[in-house]
């Protein structure tokens, strides 16, 4: 079984934060008065969606002042990390956003830098992956994909919007791997981002996405798209058309977190105002409608906790990818 899994107490915190919510705080609650989000890579991506997200709840609930956002891709996400490594003294109010690519293109030294270089602030939240195929394609499950890929493997490209060796082609290789196939003869073709790798698909580009969750749920609300598997154990409520990779017989899931980090060496009490800021928004109505429009699962763990769930993660992470032969 390739499976990425929350530790125990993880998963048990993340369903307690997702079954809470409350009411929106008042104006006079408010922690900070500004947040600006680096984001690394272009629109339309799950980094852009979670910054974005984050930046409406916090602002909409009076916890945040104001909130602005940059896009900078370049480098897998290297760019980002290492503009706000260079430029720490100037970044006190930014706080990027980032989640498990920022391991695995460690580990695979697509950047020199790893999140032990950061600020850790928080992780947030978690998204469930997606395989997800043209509306108007002929597939209309897995087994539909598959047996295009035993047809004729380099013809049935699969895309994502991340490196190879990255987290979306890591997805979809698990998901081959468990279904049975070689991933190695799996091509993958990648994009910037998010929305230009769906964009090659509703062009015909590819074959099937290898996505977030929440990215495609939007697509496929609108008829746009069809989510012909989900890495999570059992269907999302945010989409309960979506079948699950298990329910097909693929025995794999994986969850992917986002969070946020800060630059090297950020004074403990700016660190400290942004924790607050992000555990007093899951209180919130404003973020219990983000959460449930995107689809995601509520994971919190700051500082010390979320730096021993990135250990944990790297660990399993770098195991699987050599099993597949990417390490």
């Amino acid at each position: 079984m390739l499976t990425l899994k929350m530790t125990r107490r993880v998963a048990l915190a993340a369903a307690a934060a997702f079954a809470f919510t409350g009411p929106a705080l008042a104006e006079g609650h408010k922690v900070l008065d500004s947040v600006h989000f680096l984001i690394p890579g272009g629109a339309g991506g799950g980094w852009d969606g979670t910054a974005r997200g984050t930046g409406e709840a916090l602002t909409k609930s009076g916890l945040v002042g104001t909130a602005s956002y940059e896009n900078m891709s370049g480098g897998g996400g290297g760019k980002a990390i290492g503009y706000l490594i260079e430029n720490a003294e100037s970044n006190e109010d930014t706080l990027m956003v980032n989640s498990t690519p920022i391991i695995i293109r460690s580990l695979t030294g697509v950047f020199p830098q790893n999140f032990r270089d950061l600020t850790l602030v928080a992780g947030t939240i978690g998204d469930y992956a997606a395989i997800v195929v043209n509306a108007d394609s002929d597939i209309d499950n897995m087994e539909g994909l598959l047996a295009e890929f035993d047809a004729d493997p380099n013809a049935t490209a699969i895309g994502g919007g991340s490196v190879p060796g990255g987290m979306d082609h890591l997805v979809a290789a698990m998901t081959f791997e468990a279904a049975g196939k070689d991933p190695l003869a799996m091509k993958y073709i990648p994009y910037d981002a998010g929305g230009k790798a769906m964009a090659a698909l509703l062009s015909g580009e590819i074959a099937a996405l290898s996505t977030g969750f929440s990215e495609a749920v939007a697509l496929a609300e609108a008829g746009e798209v069809k989510i012909i598997g989900v890495t999570s154990d059992e269907r999302v409520p945010a989409y309960a058309d979506a079948p699950t990779m298990m329910e097909q017989g693929i025995d794999t899931s994986f969850i992917n977190w986002r969070g946020f980090f800060g630059a090297p060496g950020m004074p403990e009490e700016k660190v400290a105002m942004y924790q607050d800021a992000i555990a007093k928004m899951y209180e919130t109505e404003e973020w219990e409608a983000v959460r449930a429009r995107n689809g995601w699962v509520n994971i919190h763990n700051s500082g010390d906790d979320f730096k021993a769930f990135l250990e944990k993660q790297e660990q399993q992470i770098g195991d699987l990818m050599k099993k597949l032969g990417f390490l």
